[in-house]
């Protein structure tokens, strides 16, 4: 008798534990999900699969339901995967709705109390920004946004800390298409805009100075996670006769205290 020894699977540093055997689907589904939406590139089905541990063939039936469902975007050509609507607009509302949500609204509360001016928690969502919480000032001018309003990229502050993470390829298949002008300040040259966001990657924090809204003001910081990855962003808004661009500046190490304490909620 010939005995054949079977050479072992190399095993992926992140595979579960679990055989894929022992795993439901819906356990698979949520796994493919979150590989997705944690890694901050569109991911090939090889990476996918090595990420989660599941075979190429059971890993690419299930990706075709969830991009039929639009709850993931397959890219044409190479063929990668990246969150869609779905997905965005399931982490989005459990971002708004979360039980950590009066403990992040005390946060920004407190940050209002302390600057005297409009402050909001957003993410990206896209090619836009949503704001997810907000806490208005006493003021009675004002611009009042509700959580679930969204705002674009190139023209806000919180926008353009998102534009300056992003990869090369990203921000270009962003800016690619005519920007909108919202003022006589927008901002509407990429190779301009490109010159700011290195600003903003250097600094670490972003302003509008009325390029979204005329007479508004803004100043904007990262909220980023336990690998350093930039997932939210806390900025002050407020009238430019009330509040100089240059003085609300002034005010982001109280920015920056807030994002950290976000960031220790999720």
């Amino acid at each position: 008798m010939v005995h054949v020894r079977k050479t072992p699977k190399p095993q992926t540093a992140q595979r579960s534990p679990m055989s894929d055997g022992s795993r439901s689907t819906a356990s698979r589904v949520l796994e493919l999900l979150h590989a997705v939406a944690r890694n901050p590139h569109p991911m090939k089905l090889e990476e996918i699969a090595t990420a989660t541990g599941i075979p190429k063939p059971t890993a690419l039936r299930i990706l075709q339901s969830l991009v039929a469902a639009n709850a993931l975007l397959r890219d044409a050509g190479p063929k990668f995967y990246s969150p869609g609507t779905r997905l965005t607009d399931l982490a989005i509302s459990a971002l708004i709705n979360s039980p950590l949500r009066a403990a992040r609204h005390l946060i920004l509360q407190n940050l209002v109390d302390q600057i005297g001016e409009t402050c909001n928690f957003t993410t990206l969502d896209g090619s836009d920004v949503t704001y997810i919480d907000r806490v208005e000032c006493r003021w009675p001018l004002r611009l009042q946004l509700q959580p679930g309003s969204r705002v674009p990229l190139h023209c806000t502050s919180s926008g353009k800390i998102y534009l300056s993470e992003m990869s090369a390829r990203q921000r270009r298949s962003i800016l690619s298409v005519p920007l909108k002008r919202f003022t006589p300040r927008t901002i509407v040259d990429p190779k301009a805009l490109e010159i700011e966001l290195r600003q903003v990657r250097k600094r670490r924090f972003s302003t509008d100075n009325e390029g979204f809204l005329t007479g508004l003001i803004s100043v904007a910081v990262p909220v980023v996670d336990r690998v350093q990855r930039v997932f939210a962003t806390v900025a002050v808004h407020a009238p430019s006769a009330r509040l100089s661009l240059r003085d609300a500046q002034t005010y982001v190490p109280l920015l920056r205290d807030a994002a950290d304490r976000l960031a220790e909620l999720y």
